[in-house]
């Protein structure tokens, strides 16, 4: 029997049609496969459906006042939201509101994170950031929303804190020094950094000011417990050199001495600071410098 002699181009291109061919029948085979499990895993679906949670609504009485309507008394408002569908925080649900329920709903926000002090409002009788207030579903009963209290409201949550500010800028919240400048960074010990702790952190969102009957009584003189602590953090800065100066703007009755210490703005502050002990500790080096 004779053999067969094929030439060496035809087994060459046998060859190759041959690894040409069984990726494609390999690709077709696993194509079908996972269409065959796909329609499965549909079926599957279909039979057993998605049961829906069951509604959590909360309720949100707002503080409302329009200025183009000033005829109008201030009045509360209520909204429902469902809690399954809105974010953990105050500040979620009054976006939420305000895209979807009420566009004319006006509030202050910005960071979203506890450090700009913008949306800064009295929450269930606590002066608070909506930022940082978690939505309570322990109680059924409606979450009360005002603007800080003891101040004169723009419009809806927005308070007027124009008074705040120009007592801030009235203590020269920067470093001041007498030595002329040299180019470099003044710099300080680890010991002297680590006294501004607990002051340098507050991020002036008035909730303890305006917490404070204090300042509510003597607001156009008392300065209050938030620019008192920012006052505290530049005279404790082992670089300024202006604290007699600075000691000598609240060397009278009223900028300093009207706090009586109600430490409402410890139990208030957002940031977990203290500007009474701050207050204090003015008082006592004022004491001990004259």
């Amino acid at each position: 029997m004779s053999a067969k002699i094929v030439h060496p181009r035809l087994l060459l291109s046998a060859s190759r049609l041959v690894s040409i061919n069984r990726p494609s029948r390999i690709i077709s085979s696993l194509t079908a496969h996972v269409s065959t499990r796909g329609l499965a895993s549909v079926a599957t679906a279909d039979a057993s459906p998605r049961v829906a949670a069951k509604p959590r609504i909360k309720t949100f009485e707002i503080y409302r006042w329009n200025p183009d309507t000033p005829q109008k008394k201030p009045e509360m408002v209520k909204y429902d939201l469902d809690l399954n569908q809105t974010g953990p925080m105050v500040l979620d649900a009054l976006i939420r509101i305000k895209n979807e329920i009420d566009s004319t709903l006006t509030f202050r926000r910005s960071c979203r994170e506890g450090i700009c002090g913008s949306c800064a409002m009295n929450i269930d009788g606590v002066n608070t950031l909506a930022c940082l207030c978690r939505i309570s579903d322990e109680s059924s009963g409606a979450t009360k929303i005002y603007p800080l209290p003891h101040t004169y409201v723009v419009k809806d949550l927005i308070p007027d804190l124009t008074q705040f500010y120009k007592q801030y800028r009235s203590i020269k919240p920067y470093l001041q020094r007498k030595d002329p400048p040299t180019g470099k960074e003044v710099l300080q010990s680890i010991a002297d950094r680590k006294k501004l702790d607990g002051l340098y952190e507050c991020i002036l969102c008035a909730c303890c000011s305006t917490s404070c009957p204090s300042y509510w009584w003597n607001s156009a003189e008392y300065l209050g417990p938030a620019v008192l602590l920012q006052s505290y953090r530049w005279l404790a800065d082992s670089r300024d050199q202006f604290k007699e100066e600075r000691k000598q703007q609240l060397e009278n009755e009223m900028s300093l001495y009207r706090c009586h210490t109600i430490m409402n703005c410890a139990r208030t502050c957002p940031k977990g600071l203290n500007p009474g002990l701050a207050i204090a500790q003015i008082k006592k080096e004022m004491a001990f410098s004259g």
